[in-house]
């Protein structure tokens, strides 16, 4: 009765276990697809917003505000904003108006004079105050003091509309402070061309090794060679970063004689090196699965162990080989630290493996900790982007596997 108590107990638990593990790795994902998604299709902000900065007294449509230094959000649909505040023992008043309509920023603000409305350039030729354009879709109105450092302020922040999932795609300007331009096709173009660089390189290494350490040497010298190879797998990126960092950017710099060796060629030799202990392990577990009678029958039809290892054992097991060579691709699409250290990290397409790239997981990972607003949801965008990438190789490689196995 305990017995099957317990059974039972343990059965529940681990399917417990198993749904919420399911459910939570659900969420995760659509949280970050909804994120990613979100900036495509909404407004950053229903109206436009302000921001005062050394005004303790502002007066906004009517509401008074004190002290107050956060967002000043307006109604939805807000078209029409006054604003009041003492200022060198007079009031000063400041009108304009929004047009929400209007896709270009610095004509969707109307500035109010004499019942007329102006646009920026028209406005600030003779305003007692000062209006600039620091970045797009925000205007900064300051008021002259004694001292510049405290000068009243206010920073009047447009919403940005949704912006083009096309541009998004196909631009080649990130440029996500000042002119809000967030175009990742060249680094959509550097992560492939590391990965399958890296692919390149390193899989037909890892199958040598694999081959060798299954196949030619003896079982006592290739068990101490496997846990070395294992214990590769185990590095951290940044290890290998750094190993590239002073190794192989200098080695690429000096041989090339260019001028900084952080570049496309640094990043796919650090990721090749990267991938070869995983390719390596499990595709020389997959090789040792083959059974002992397919390498018998070679051998007793006269083919040499050569042959034998390359045209019957390597074709037995091309499935475990191939998912060696699946997350090996993984690892060298989302591969972040190793990559940020040799790369260069510079957002733009190039024509040689000898020029400086970012890739999507670099961006993410450089940016995140300040980005805010439209930016930090373009960056879940990219996340989004690198997700679907390896979803669609990995998909591209699993049919390229049916294939082979139909022939």
């Amino acid at each position: 009765m305990n017995r099957k108590f317990a059974d039972q107990f343990f059965k529940y638990l681990v399917s417990v276990v198993a749904l919420s593990s399911v459910l939570a790795l659900g969420a995760i994902v659509l949280f970050v697809f909804f994120q990613g998604s979100r900036t495509f299709f909404t407004a950053t902000a229903p109206a436009v917003r302000l921001v005062p900065q050394r005004i303790a007294d502002l007066t906004v449509n009517g509401e008074r505000y004190v002290n107050h230094s956060a967002f000043i959000h307006l109604p939805d649909g807000t078209s029409h904003v006054t604003v009041t505040f003492p200022f060198a023992g007079e009031e000063q008043v400041f009108e304009f108006m929004f047009d929400a309509a209007e896709r270009d920023p610095q004509r969707a603000l109307r500035f109010m004079r004499g019942g007329a409305g102006l646009l920026f350039e028209e406005y600030r030729e003779d305003f007692i105050g000062n209006i600039t354009y620091p970045e797009a879709y925000v205007f900064t109105v300051s008021w002259p003091a004694a001292i510049a450092a405290l000068e009243p302020r206010l920073h009047i922040i447009l919403p940005e509309p949704p912006y083009n999932f096309f541009s998004f795609i196909t631009g080649t300007e990130w440029r996500p402070t000042i002119l809000k331009l967030y175009g990742i096709l060249p680094m959509i173009v550097a992560s492939i061309m590391a990965a399958f660089g890296a692919i390149l390189l390193g899989v037909p290494l890892a199958l040598l090794c694999a081959v060798f350490l299954s196949e030619f040497l003896p079982n006592r010298f290739s068990s101490i060679v496997r846990s070395g190879v294992e214990l590769l797998a185990g590095i951290p990126s940044v290890v290998y970063g750094f190993f590239g960092l002073m190794v192989i950017v200098p080695a690429v710099r000096n041989f090339f004689d260019i001028p900084a060796g952080n570049t496309l060629l640094s990043a796919i030799i650090v990721l090749s090196l990267m991938i070869l202990p995983t390719v390596t392990t499990i595709a020389e577990t997959s090789l040792r699965a083959v059974p002992r009678s397919v390498r018998e029958a070679s051998l007793a039809l006269g083919a040499s162990q050569m042959q034998t290892a390359w045209r019957v054992v390597l074709p037995h097991a091309n499935s475990g080989v191939i998912a060696g060579i699946i997350l090996g691709m993984s690892r060298a699409v989302g591969e972040t630290m190793a990559v940020i250290l040799v790369a260069g990290n510079s957002p733009q397409l190039v024509a040689s493996p000898l020029e400086s790239v970012r890739t999507l997981t670099a961006t993410i990972a450089l940016e995140m900790g300040y980005a805010a607003g439209r930016h930090s949801e373009m960056l879940f965008s990219i996340g989004v982007v690198l997700f679907s990438m390896i979803l669609i190789l990995n998909s591209i490689i699993l049919w390229l596997r049916r294939r082979m196995e139909t022939a």
